[in-house]
């Protein structure tokens, strides 16, 4: 499982290449720790998007923000 440091240093490396490219940059790069980095163009928008809120989710999980519903059983 990786620390809570490191997700939230991917996460704000994450939004600043987001914030980039909704700028004008035409590619960025970022780090997704031990396995290198990814390029995004503005044309991968939606992915970035998708990874931002995979980091926000696993930081909250490791804070103890994201529960499990009750499961319910009815006969």
């Amino acid at each position: 499982m990786t620390d809570l440091a490191i997700l939230q240093s991917r996460l704000t490396e994450a939004e600043d290449a987001y914030h980039l490219l909704m700028t004008g940059a035409k590619e960025v790069s970022v780090n997704i720790g031990g396995y290198g980095a990814v390029s995004y163009q503005s044309a991968d928008v939606a992915n970035l998007e998708k990874y931002i809120a995979h980091l926000k989710f696993d930081i909250q999980r490791k804070q103890g923000g994201v529960r499990r519903k009750p499961i319910y059983v009815e006969f």
